[in-house]
Parts: C-alpha cells; sequence; structure tokens
C-alpha cells in the first residue's frame, strides 16, 4: 500500500481525471472564446448590416436570432440536407442532423448484418429501393443461434 492507505493505481487513475478536467476546461474556453468573436463580429458591423448569424473566421456557425420551429427541424430531422453536422439553432457551433445519424446508423447496422446495400443516394423513403439481403451460406450462423440448435436437441 501507499501512504494514505491509497492502491497502486490511485496516482495514474488520478492523472487521468486531471487530463479529463483540462481537456474539458480548454474545450469551454474555446466555446467562449467563439462566442465572444461572433459577438464582436456583429458589433462591428453598422447596426442595419447586423444579422446576428454567420460564420466566425469563415468556418464556424453563429446564430443569435430567436429560434423558430423551422429552423429548429432544419437543424435536427432534415431528410432533404446529406451533411451530419448542420448549423445551431441557437449559439456558436454545430447541430447533429438525427435523420442522417439515423441513416448511418442504419447503414452500419445493416452492413454487420449482412445486407448488401446499394451506394447512398439522395432519394429516401418508400420510393428508395429496399435492401438485398447476403445470400445464407455467406456468413457462419451466430453463436446464439448455434445455442438455439443445441438446445432444440431432444437428451438422451
Amino acid at each position: 500500500m501507499e501512504r494514505g492507505g491509497r492502491g497502486a493505481g490511485y496516482g495514474a487513475d488520478n492523472q487521468d481525471v486531471r487530463f479529463v478536467r483540462r481537456l474539458r476546461r480548454i474545450v469551454k474556453l474555446a466555446g467562449f472564446g467563439l462566442m465572444v468573436a461572433a459577438i464582436s463580429q456583429e458589433m462591428s458591423k453598422p447596426e442595419a448590416d447586423r444579422t446576428w448569424h454567420g460564420k466566425v473566421f469563415g468556418v464556424v456557425p453563429y446564430d443569435f436570432r430567436p429560434p423558430t420551429w423551422e429552423r429548429i427541424r432544419a437543424a435536427y430531422w432534415n431528410p432533404d440536407d446529406d451533411r451530419l453536422f448542420t448549423d445551431r439553432v441557437f449559439g456558436v457551433g454545430w447541430a447533429i442532423n438525427l435523420y442522417q445519424a439515423k441513416q448511418y446508423m442504419e447503414e452500419g447496422f445493416g452492413t454487420l448484418m449482412g445486407e448488401v446495400r446499394p451506394a447512398r443516394t439522395p432519394a429516401r423513403g418508400p420510393a428508395a429501393a429496399e435492401p438485398r439481403r447476403a445470400s445464407p451460406g455467406a456468413f457462419p450462423p451466430s453463436t446464439p443461434t448455434r445455442r438455439r440448435r443445441a438446445r432444440a436437441r431432444p437428451r438422451a
């Protein structure tokens, strides 16, 4: 035992926690700095030209207008936009287009399950082609299937 009755791994664990705290503090400061830069960018414009939305340094989007339901939906659930990260409804940074996240999750799950899908196409919804299943012999049966078969056999 080390001093104070602590285990041998205490120092290493504490370093990890300190690293995460420092990283979190840096991210918060960067976000605050971007917000200050966005506000100062708008305040430097003549009052008639202030739109309260745009991009900081031409990269990070910001929007300080009151949110509307249309903009909320366009940012968080937009099948017409192929981007995963969209402009945020209020504040600085990006929002996640949950529709596209769902599409990526379905594609990943389909790939894991052996579905053969055509390349991503803009057509979505019922008109889009249904995914085809791979041939049954293409992948070995999974472990749960083997267990089910073993349980189904009568015991002697």
